[in-house]
C-alpha cells in the first residue's frame, strides 16, 4: 500500500471515480517486477492547515511596516523582496487581508501628511516650488510602485475581489491628492507657478519643458486637471489674446498681423504636443482664433485685402483664406469682402472712359489674377468662384454696350494681318479667354454688330491673319450664343468662297470675249443682308473700269436674273504699275488712291479741287486720301506747299525720285478713326433691332395667351429676350402694338390686353 504524506504542498488529483466524498476511489492493479503481483494505491483527503504561530500576524506586519518605511525614506530594505512577497501572500491565506489593506494604508497616509510641511515655505520663489513639487510627486509615484510590488498578491486577490476599495496605485494617487493637491494654498502655487512658466514661454523665454510636463501631467492623473488648471489657463489664454489682438491690430500692417496669427497657432499647438493634456487642444485653439481672427475679421479684410489682391501677394492670400476657414463665419464673411473687391475694381476698369482703350486688356489680366488667387489661394473653392463670376457679370455691365464694342475691336486687333505678338496658340488661348468675358454680357447684340464690321474690313482687303483663327472664333461664338446668333458672320465666310467660284468662271469667260481687257478685274458679291450697311458713293471711274464692270454685270446677270448689282468703291483696291527715275514699281493701293494717281497720266500737276471735280470723291476722303500719297512713308506726291495736312489751296504733282527699296510697295490709306457718329449709328442699329424682337416677343407671346396681365407679359418678355431692356422701353413697344391694331387693352380692366386676331 502506497500512502501521500506530504502535507506542505498542494496536490490536485484527477479522479477517475464516480464517488469522490471519501478519498478511496479505485483499486487497480499495478505492474510489479513479479508477474501476476498487484498493489493498491490510496488517496486520502488533506490534512487541517496547520495553524499559525501566536504572533506571527503582528512579528510579519512589523517586518512589512519596515520595508514600506525604508522605501518612503529611501533607505535599503533589510528583507529580501521575495520573502516580503511571500509573507504577504501567507498573511492574505489566512484571511488577514481586510487588516493588512487597512494598515498598509494608514501608512502611506501618514507619510503623504507629513509632506505637506515642505510646501508651506513662503521664500521659495515659485519655479523652486514648482521643482520640490514635482520632486514629491516623482518620489510619491516611485515609492507607490515598489509597495505595490510587495503587496502585490493583496492587490490581486482581496483589492480586484472588492470593488469598492481602490487598488494600491490609486490609493497612492487618491492619498496624495486629498493631502497635497487639493489642499488650497498648494494647488493655487502650483498652478500660478504653472501658468507663470508659460507666460514666460509665451513671451519668448526658454522653459524646463520637461517639469511643465510632469507637472501637468500629474495635475491630469490625479482628475484636477480641468478644475484646477484648464479652466485659469483658458481664461489667462483669452485675456492674453484679446489684449494682444486689439494691440497689434494697430500697430501691424495685414500680411505681418496674419504671420504673427499663423505663428501663435502653431506655438500653441507645439505647447499641447509638448506637455499640455490633449483635451485642452479643442478650446485653447478655438480661443486664439477667436481673439486673434474672430474679433477682428472685418477690421482685417477691410484693412488689408484690397492691398493684398492690389499687390497679388500669394502667399498671404492662402494664409488669409487658411485663417479664415477655422473661424466661424470667416469664409462667408471673406467671400462678401471678395466680391466687392472684384465690383469695385472692375468697375473702375469699365465705367473709367479715360482707360476705354485698355480695357478689355485689363479686363483679361485682371481676370487672370483673379482666376490665379482662386486656384492658388483659396483651394479652387466652389463658393468662390461663383461669386467671382456673378461680380464680373455684374460691374462688366454697369456701363451697357460699350464693354461689348470694345471686345469686339480687341478681337479685331487680335485677327487682324500684322498682329505678330502671338503664334496661333496663343492667339487660340486669347481668344479661349476673350469668350470668358465675353460671356459675361448681356447685349450681346451690341458685339455682335461692331465684330461683323470689322469682319467685314478683314475679309474684304484681305487682312485676316488667319481662316483658321476666324472659324474658330465663329465656333466659338456660335457655341457660346447659338446658330443664330453666327447665321450672317457665317452668310459673310459663304460670300468670299461664292465669290472666288464666280471668279474663276468670270476669268473664263473673259477669255473667249472678242476684245479682252487689260486690266484684271476681281469681284467679291456681297450678300446684303448679312453684311453691314455701307453709304453708296459715286465715283468717276475710268472708262476702262466702266467698261470692264459692265462685261461683269451682264456676265452675272446672265446667270442670276433678277439680281441687282450695288458697285461699293470704298471697299475697293488696286495694283498700280509705274514707272519713276529709280525704275518701275508696283503700287498696291485703294480704289480712291488709284483714281487720284491716274490722274498725273493727263498732267503733271493738280490742285486739290480739280483733283476733287475729276473724280467725285468726297472731300474728306479726298483729304485722306491725298495724305497717305503726299505726307506717309511712301510719298508718290509732292505737296506744295509742304506739311503733314491737307489744305484748300494745296497743289500735287508727281514724285519723280520717288524711292523704295521695294519692287510692290503698299501705300496704307490713313485709316479714319471711327468717329462717334459711327458708332452711335452703330448703336442705334442695334437698339432698332431690339426694337424689332421686343415687338416679335410681344406679338408671339400674345398671339399664344390671347389674353394677359400688364405683370405676366413683362416678365414672359423678359425671359425671351437676350439682352437688357428698360420696363420704360417694354411699354412703350406696348403702346405701340396696341396703336397699331396688334393688341387691345380691356375695356374695364386697362392692365389687361387682349390679342387683335
Amino acid at each position: 500500500m502506497a500512502e501521500d504524506t506530504r502535507q506542505e504542498k498542494r496536490a490536485s488529483f484527477s479522479s477517475l471515480s464516480e464517488h469522490n466524498t471519501n478519498g478511496l476511489t479505485r483499486t487497480s492493479a499495478v505492474a510489479s517486477g513479479k508477474s501476476g503481483a498487484s498493489k493498491k494505491l490510496v488517496i486520502k483527503n488533506f490534512k487541517d492547515r496547520p495553524k499559525l504561530a501566536e504572533n506571527y500576524t503582528e512579528d510579519t506586519w512589523l517586518k512589512l511596516r519596515d520595508a514600506v518605511g525604508a522605501i518612503q525614506n529611501s533607505t535599503s530594505i533589510k528583507y529580501n523582496l521575495e520573502e516580503l512577497y511571500q509573507a504577504v501572500e501567507n498573511l492574505c491565506s489566512y484571511k488577514v487581508s481586510p487588516t493588512l489593506y487597512k494598515q498598509l494604508r494608514q501608512v502611506c497616509e501618514d507619510h503623504v501628511q507629513a509632506q505637506i510641511h515642505q510646501f508651506r515655505e513662503e521664500s521659495l520663489d515659485n519655479l523652486s516650488f514648482l521643482k520640490r513639487m514635482n520632486r514629491c510627486w516623482q518620489d510619491n509615484c516611485r515609492q507607490t510602485i515598489m509597495i505595490r510590488s510587495i503587496f502585490l498578491f493583496l492587490d490581486r486577490t482581496y483589492v480586484l475581489q472588492n470593488s469598492l476599495l481602490p487598488s494600491i496605485w490609486d490609493t497612492g494617487l487618491e492619498l496624495f491628492r486629498t493631502h497635497i493637491v487639493s489642499d488650497s494654498a498648494v494647488q493655487k502655487r502650483t498652478v500660478d507657478g504653472i501658468l507663470e512658466q508659460i507666460e514666460l514661454e509665451r513671451n519668448g523665454e526658454t522653459v524646463d519643458r520637461s517639469l511643465l510636463r510632469s507637472l501637468l501631467g500629474m495635475l491630469s492623473d490625479l482628475q484636477v486637471y480641468k478644475d484646477s488648471f484648464e479652466e485659469r489657463f483658458l481664461i489667462e489664454t483669452n485675456r492674453l489674446y484679446a489684449a494682444e489682438g486689439q494691440r497689434l491690430m494697430q500697430e501691424r500692417d495685414v500680411p505681418e498681423y496674419l504671420h504673427h496669427v499663423a505663428r501663435r497657432l502653431d506655438e500653441e499647438n507645439d505647447r499641447i504636443m509638448s506637455y499640455l493634456d490633449q483635451s485642452t487642444q479643442k478650446p485653447l485653439i478655438s480661443c486664439v482664433e477667436k481673439q486673434l481672427l474672430g474679433e477682428h475679421m472685418t477690421a482685417v479684410l477691410q484693412k488689408g485685402l484690397s492691398i493684398l489682391l492690389d499687390g497679388n501677394r500669394v502667399t498671404e492670400l492662402a494664409l488669409l483664406y487658411q485663417l479664415f476657414s477655422k473661424v466661424k463665419g470667416g469664409l462667408p464673411t471673406l467671400l462678401q469682402f471678395w466680391r466687392d473687391y472684384i465690383k469695385s475694381f472692375g468697375g473702375e476698369i469699365v465705367c473709367t472712359p479715360e482707360k476705354d482703350k485698355d480695357m478689355v486688356q485689363d479686363l483679361l489680366d485682371f481676370k487672370d489674377k483673379m482666376d490665379n488667387v482662386t486656384q492658388s489661394c483659396f483651394t479652387r473653392n466652389e463658393g468662390f468662384i461663383n461669386a467671382m463670376k456673378e461680380a464680373f457679370e455684374t460691374f462688366i455691365n454697369r456701363r451697357p454696350n460699350k464693354p461689348a464694342e470694345l471686345i469686339a475691336k480687341y478681337v479685331d486687333s487680335k485677327l487682324r494681318a500684322g498682329n505678330k505678338e502671338a503664334t496661333e496658340e496663343e492667339l487660340e488661348r486669347i481668344l479661349d479667354k476673350i469668350m470668358i468675358i465675353f460671356r459675361f454680357i448681356h447685349g450681346k447684340d451690341v458685339f455682335e454688330a461692331f465684330y461683323k464690321k470689322d469682319l467685314a474690313k478683314r475679309l474684304l482687303v484681305g487682312k485676316s491673319a488667319s481662316v483658321d483663327a476666324e472659324k474658330s472664333m465663329l465656333s466659338k461664338l456660335k457655341h457660346e450664343c447659338g446658330a443664330a446668333f453666327t447665321s450672317k458672320l457665317e452668310g459673310m465666310f459663304k460670300d468670299m468662297e461664292l465669290s472666288k467660284d464666280i471668279m474663276i468662271q468670270f476669268k473664263q469667260y473673259i477669255q473667249n470675249q472678242s476684245e479682252p481687257s487689260n486690266i484684271e478685274l476681281t469681284v467679291n458679291i456681297l450678300t446684303m443682308g448679312y453684311w453691314p450697311s455701307y453709304t453708296p458713293m459715286e465715283v468717276h471711274l475710268p472708262s476702262e473700269m466702266v467698261k470692264l464692270q459692265e462685261v461683269f454685270k451682264v456676265f452675272y446677270l446672265g446667270k442670276h436674273s433678277g439680281r441687282k448689282l450695288q458697285w461699293q468703291p470704298t471697299l475697293g483696291h488696286a495694283v498700280l504699275k509705274s514707272e519713276f527715275k529709280e525704275g518701275k514699281k508696283e503700287l498696291q493701293v485703294s480704289l480712291f488712291q488709284t483714281l487720284v494717281l491716274l490722274m498725273f497720266n493727263e498732267g503733271e500737276e493738280f490742285s486739290m479741287e480739280e483733283i476733287r471735280t475729276a473724280t467725285g470723291i468726297e472731300e474728306g476722303e479726298l483729304r485722306r486720301t491725298l495724305q497717305s500719297l503726299a505726307c506717309g512713308k511712301a510719298r508718290v506726291l509732292n505737296k506744295n506747299p509742304r506739311g503733314k495736312d491737307v489744305e484748300d489751296g494745296d497743289r500735287f504733282n508727281l514724285n519723280n525720285d520717288f524711292k523704295h527699296k521695294l519692287f510692290r510697295i503698299k501705300i496704307n490709306q490713313i485709316q479714319m478713326k471711327e468717329t462717334v457718329e459711327e458708332q452711335v449709328s452703330t448703336t442705334e442699329r442695334v437698339f432698332q433691332d431690339r426694337q424689332y424682337q421686343i415687338d416679335a416677343a410681344v406679338v408671339r407671346i400674345m398671339k399664344m395667351r390671347k389674353t394677359l396681365s400688364h405683370n405676366l407679359l413683362v416678365s414672359e418678355i423678359y425671359n425671351q429676350l437676350k439682352f437688357p431692356v428698360k420696363p420704360g422701353d417694354l411699354k412703350k413697344r406696348i403702346e405701340s402694338l396696341i396703336d397699331r391694331d396688334y393688341m387691345e387693352r380691356d375695356k374695364e380692366t386697362p392692365n389687361q390686353y387682349h390679342y387683335v386676331a
